[in-house]
């Protein structure tokens, strides 16, 4: 039988969702537990990853696991020309599970039909995120206490930001989500999304701007728009400040409303609302070592 991975976020069911969740706070309370001794886990990140690749570093050595694998491909034998299909084939022989961040949309899929080890995908291009949905659910549930009845407004790069579209499908699975999408129409929610959103009669709304909107947010999402997914650099130029979160407007905001944001940030939010109590991104950054210990465990049965 083939190893359970997480590729996509819809690969979970919300049974497990919760299950994460509550193995979250578990890990958060007691974070350092041997249930990986003996076993050795690759991270093969492609792409450069910083948080990422950090916490699940992190969330292996708390689990007193062993990594082996690369942060740079160009370290790899990817630069003499090997193809992804024998890399997952060959190190899925030495480690108990995969951890894989590629620039190709797919990829993560791809090396879980090849892989006989579990495969966690790490970020596939503008595709998919879910350790960071799962982490950003965390973070939702610990601020708000309730993962139902959220309004969410996720603002910037909505079309190649693969923690928004990861998100959107995770939050399907409760009740009553509002989406409220603020983006350029450069930088729009890809139709496919608006188009399921409409399937399933949940409520969104689109904005070009944010500032007199924010007020009724539970969860304000901010996102950095992403140079290095654009071809044309003067496009780029044209939207990249588009957004920028001050701490002027939060004033009139909910007292329970947590501002998220997967990092890292450029400009879109303001240094001057990191010491607002509403500001949560580093924290929510700090979640992602507790969830990820949580999926480990989960893929692998250890608890």
């Amino acid at each position: 039988m083939q190893a359970k991975s997480l590729i996509s976020i819809t690969d979970f069911t919300k049974g497990e969702y919760l299950k994460i969740m509550h193995l979250a706070e578990d890990f958060e309370a007691n974070p350092n537990q041997k249930l990986l001794q003996g076993k050795v886990i690759a991270t093969l990140f492609f792409e450069p990853s910083t948080r990422t690749r950090l916490s699940f570093e992190t969330a292996i050595n708390r689990l007193g696991g062993k990594i082996i694998g690369f942060s740079d491909s160009s370290s790899s034998s990817v630069s003499k020309g090997e193809t992804l299909h024998d890399t997952i084939r060959m190190v899925s022989n030495y480690a108990d599970m995969i951890i894989m961040r590629h620039p190709l949309e797919g990829s993560a899929r791809y090396a879980a039909e090849i892989s006989n080890v579990p495969v966690i995908n790490a970020g596939d291009g503008a595709n998919q995120h879910p350790s960071q949905t799962l982490l950003d659910m965390y973070s939702i549930l610990k601020t708000q206490g309730r993962l139902d009845n959220i309004n969410l407004f996720l603002v910037g790069d909505l079309k190649y930001g693969r923690t928004v579209h990861s998100l959107i499908m995770a939050l399907l699975q409760f009740e009553n989500p509002i989406f409220n999408f603020i983006a350029p129409p450069e930088l729009a929610l890809p139709n496919e999304y608006k188009i399921h959103l409409t399937e399933k009669g949940i409520r969104y709304f689109e904005h070009a701007e944010f500032t007199d909107i924010i007020n009724a947010a539970d969860i304000i999402y901010m996102t950095r728009v992403q140079k290095e997914r654009f071809i044309d650099p003067v496009e780029y130029e044209k939207v990249k400040n588009i957004y920028i979160l001050r701490n002027e407007m939060l004033r009139n905001t909910k007292s329970t409303m947590k501002i998220l944001h997967p990092l890292p940030r450029i400009n879109e939010i303001h240094t001057d609302v990191d010491s607002n109590p509403k500001a949560y991104y580093f924290t929510q950054a700090k979640n992602g070592v507790f969830t990820r210990m949580a999926i480990i465990a989960h893929l692998l049965n250890l608890k």
